[in-house]
């Protein structure tokens, strides 16, 4: 992706219904895997958005249903998004006011590093890449805004 659409306020351009697909990649063994579902970005009553993925994650021939929920509050400065778990606890903070923003989260024995790279008004992507004693993993997210 050669140039980034910068975001005024992450909050309110994420804020809506996206398709998803994903494609995960297990470099240790050379396993792939794919999710494909739907995220919907909705309010939440004391600002920021409730994030909630479902689909579909099909790994080595087995597809089974998978979700997953995260809460995108108000960042430390306008514009910005703090990351949290379902259950409150903190993932990252969000920055896409350049298009393109890298963060990192422990988790455990294993790093989580990100980057989050925005190509238009409907196109957003992340790319996660998951290292440590257990695990060896990319992470490649494609989002396309639904109408």
């Amino acid at each position: 992706m050669g140039s980034f659409w910068p975001v005024a306020d992450v909050l309110a351009h994420l804020a809506g219904r996206w398709q998803v697909e994903r494609g995960v990649r297990d470099l240790a063994s050379g396993d792939e895997g794919r999710f494909e579902g739907i995220t919907v970005f909705r309010p939440l009553p004391d600002g920021g958005l409730l994030h909630e993925e479902s689909g579909t994650f099909t790994w080595r021939g087995v597809a089974r249903p998978a979700s997953r929920t995260l809460r995108f509050l108000p960042g430390p400065t306008p514009g910005t998004a703090d990351v949290r778990f379902a259950d409150g606890r903190p993932f990252h903070e969000l920055d896409l006011t350049s298009g393109r923003y890298i963060t990192g989260h422990p988790c455990a024995a294993d790093l989580y590093r990100g980057e989050f790279t925005v190509r238009d008004a409907d196109h957003w992507r992340t790319v996660w890449r998951v290292s440590g004693p257990a695990k060896d993993l990319v992470l490649t997210t494609d989002y396309v805004r639904e109408d």
